[in-house]
């Protein structure tokens, strides 16, 4: 975060929108996670809703909180030394290199990213008929987890990280 906080910085007293456009355009960031580094590096103190993934999983409707847990649990439980994280308000999990897996609730599916465009492509062929987007992957709420696809996306981000 530090980075990026370093970045707005060295851009002066530039307006909101101009921060916002120098992560968007200039560094590919969403909407939601250039807000929230231009509010934070502002000294809002609203931009924390969750203070770690349990409360995140407990503002879910059930059938996505479990879904959103099993994906995690499948995950953590072959490829080591990750850590659950809450960034940007989303569980993400997180290792010393960097960030290399995030989910997203919305409210009719769940949002996955392997935090990567190059891993999405390599995959691409195994997402069968889920909606796949430059960074990310639809799922359904109910989504029967595919751990074996999920932990193979996350040891391919891990040595594209490391």
């Amino acid at each position: 975060m530090q980075h990026w906080f370093d970045l707005l910085i060295e851009h002066g007293e530039a307006k909101y929108d101009e921060q916002m456009a120098l992560l968007r355009e200039g560094h590919g960031f969403s909407q939601a996670h250039a807000n929230a580094v231009v509010m934070t590096h502002r000294g809002s103190t609203t931009t924390r809703r969750f203070s770690d993934p349990d409360s995140y999983f407990d503002s879910l409707d059930p059938v996505k909180a479990e879904t959103a847990r099993a994906i995690f649990a499948a995950i953590q439980k072959r490829v080591k030394g990750l850590e659950l994280v809450t960034a940007w308000n989303q569980p993400m999990l997180r290792n010393e290199a960097g960030y290399v897996f995030g989910l997203s609730a919305a409210t009719a599916h769940l949002t996955l990213s392997p935090m990567s465009g190059a891993v999405m492509e390599s995959f691409a062929g195994r997402l069968g008929g889920l909606k796949a987007n430059k960074k990310t992957f639809i799922v359904p709420p109910d989504w029967k987890v595919d751990a074996a696809l999920l932990q193979a996306m996350v040891q391919e981000r891990i040595a594209e990280i490391s």
